[in-house]
């Protein structure tokens, strides 16, 4: 097939496609509904035995919860939460902010960004979410390609012949691919902080995949916020705890600015919500500490069985797996045969019961890019996980 005819199949596809279901969250709200879903990166996975432990107390956390005031509560879970994430700048500053969702954050980082009639340049491909959450406040847009972060000495200059806009909002680790700066150290990091003081620009930054760079043993991360309030840069930093530990969605995120900023981002916050429940911060708190005593091996050995289990039984079809910088909860496929786009691949694996995502809404800039990859979710029980790449297998080899 030619290429011009190839594009013009893939639109059609991703156009049909995008007629039913807009986004990547109407396709994960579909795959709750099928028998093998590998579509969300929730965790669907069972407790382990010290995990056990906390959910049989939790009446006696529920009374604690009662017993003591909010604010209590919100310190004990941040303290818990920055020592695991080993950031002891930030458990001092005390200018974190709580909300139920990543996306609630989010939607205040927007809403800061609309208020100051900021554009913002947004990593290329992303959860796209990150998107319409921006697109929603009528925050412009602009893409800046993953790639450019990919060499340590072309960093800088990349970032200064890319971004035209006000700000810059990466994901780190990224989701879907797995890629981090931490892969540099600190210094991969420091070249895009320098690039935003030197060009006064506000820099955006969502780790809420950033504790499988703890469970992983070739990463490590260091004091990032040390980095921030030292440089002077003006910044946003959101993470969560709902795609790290199997609670129900029960979660909080956080969002921590500069000083400069400060008063303006908590002014937007207190419109959007009070609080977070203090018996949520309870119980998340006990999951944190939980993993702090074991090293997030409840989280980690999972994540790496499944992963080896995906990489070994897709192996010889045409997914080509690709290797992150950072383990984190998903996989991400090339798909290798030329004439078969990721749209197409979706709904073969669903007339099979299994459900990924395509990767054309990952790139939310050039969704004709995304048709040649889809992600996995791989916080999933093990045994459950392994019957669905053996159907996923069977299926691709079928259609080979």
């Amino acid at each position: 097939m030619a290429d011009n005819a190839l594009t013009v199949v893939v639109d059609e596809e991703f156009a049909a496609a995008s007629g039913r279901l807009v986004d990547l969250t109407q396709h994960e709200i579909q795959a709750l509904k099928t028998r093998f879903n590998l579509a969300d990166a929730h965790t669907h996975q069972h407790q382990s035995g010290s995990q056990e432990d906390i959910v049989a107390r939790l009446p006696k956390l529920w009374y604690e919860s009662e017993d003591n005031q909010q604010s209590f509560m919100e310190q004990k879970f941040i303290d818990a939460f920055f020592r695991l994430h080993k950031q002891p700048t930030a458990a001092r500053l005390g200018k974190t902010m709580l909300s139920y969702a990543a996306s609630v954050s989010t939607m205040v980082a927007a809403m800061f960004l609309r208020r100051r009639g900021m554009s913002v340049s947004l990593i290329e491909p992303c959860f796209d979410n990150l998107v319409d959450l921006l697109k929603n406040m009528d925050v412009p847009l602009a893409a800046v390609d993953e790639s450019v972060f990919a060499e340590l000495d072309g960093i800088y200059d990349g970032l200064r012949r890319t971004v035209t806009t006000d700000a810059l909002f990466i994901v780190d680790p990224n989701n879907p691919t797995g890629f981090s700066l931490l892969k540099d150290g600190s210094s991969g990091f420091e070249q895009v902080v320098r690039y935003c003081v030197d060009h006064n620009k506000t820099l955006l930054i969502d780790q809420c995949f950033a504790s499988f760079a703890l469970a992983d043993k070739n990463v490590d991360r260091f004091d990032v916020y040390r980095l921030l309030e030292e440089s002077g840069v003006t910044y946003l930093i959101i993470e969560d705890t709902g795609k790290t530990w199997p609670i129900q969605d029960a979660k909080c995120a956080m969002l921590t600015t500069s000083d400069d900023i400060y008063s303006d981002v908590y002014n937007l916050h207190t419109s959007v919500l009070l609080n977070v429940s203090p018996f949520v911060l309870n119980f998340v708190s006990h999951y944190i500490e939980d993993s702090i005593d074991d090293s997030l091996a409840s989280v980690g050995d999972v994540i790496a069985r499944n992963r080896e289990v995906v990489r070994t039984g897709l192996a010889g079809t045409v997914l080509e797996y690709i290797e992150p910088v950072v383990n984190v909860s998903v996989a991400w496929f090339h798909i290798t045969d030329p004439n078969l786009t990721a749209t197409r691949l979706q709904q073969i694996l669903q007339e099979a019961e299994v459900y990924v995502l395509p990767g054309t809404y990952f790139y939310w800039n050039r969704p004709e890019r995304g048709e040649r990859y889809v992600r996995l979710a791989l916080a999933r029980d093990p045994g459950l996980f392994a019957q669905a790449i053996r159907v996923m297998s069977e299926t691709l080899r079928a259609h080979a």
